[in-house]
C-alpha cells in the first residue's frame, strides 16, 4: 500500500509550531499534545500555506517561512474599533494588553486586543495577533486521508 501524499482536497492530521521572527513560539499543538485537523481547500488556511503541505505524506516534518500576507495577513484598519469604556465592567475591565471576547450579532465571539485607554474611548484591534508578522510554522505530518 502506497502512503497517502497531500493533495488540495485531503484530510490531514498533523502537529504544528509557529515561530516568529526572533525565534519565540507564538502557537504549539505539542503543548497539549492535541494535533490539528485540516481539510485542504476549506478556507481555514492560506492558499499559500496550503501549497507548502502538498506533497507531503504522513512521517514527513517540515519548516517553512510565511511572509504575513501569506500567514496571518496584514493589520486591517477597519478591525480597530473605538468602545465607550461604559461597555465595560468589573469581570472585563478595559485594560491595556486585555484580551476581551465581544458577541457579535449572530451570537459568535470574537476576541478583541486592548491597545490603549484614553478617557471615556478604548481603542479595540479585532486584527489577528499575528498580522503583520513573518512566521515560521513547523509541521509533522500524522496522518493524510485523501
Amino acid at each position: 500500500m502506497s502512503e497517502q501524499v497531500i493533495g488540495p482536497q485531503s484530510e490531514v492530521l498533523f502537529h504544528f509550531s509557529i515561530k516568529l521572527a526572533d525565534g519565540s513560539a507564538a502557537d504549539s499543538t505539542k503543548v497539549h499534545d492535541k494535533p490539528a485537523k485540516l481539510f485542504m481547500g476549506d478556507g481555514s488556511l492560506t492558499e499559500n500555506f496550503e501549497k507548502c503541505l502538498l506533497g507531503l505524506q504522513a512521517g514527513d516534518s517540515k519548516s517553512f517561512e510565511l511572509e504575513p500576507q501569506d500567514a496571518f495577513g496584514m493589520p486591517n484598519p477597519d478591525n480597530i474599533y473605538y468602545v465607550d469604556r461604559s461597555k465595560f465592567g468589573a469581570d472585563t475591565p478595559a485594560e491595556v494588553g486585555s484580551i476581551i471576547a465581544f458577541t457579535q450579532p449572530d451570537g459568535t465571539e470574537l476576541p478583541g486586543l486592548v491597545r490603549e485607554v484614553a478617557g471615556d474611548s478604548v481603542t479595540v484591534d479585532f486584527n489577528h495577533p499575528l498580522a503583520g508578522q513573518k512566521v515560521t510554522f513547523e509541521v509533522d505530518i500524522l496522518e493524510v486521508k485523501n
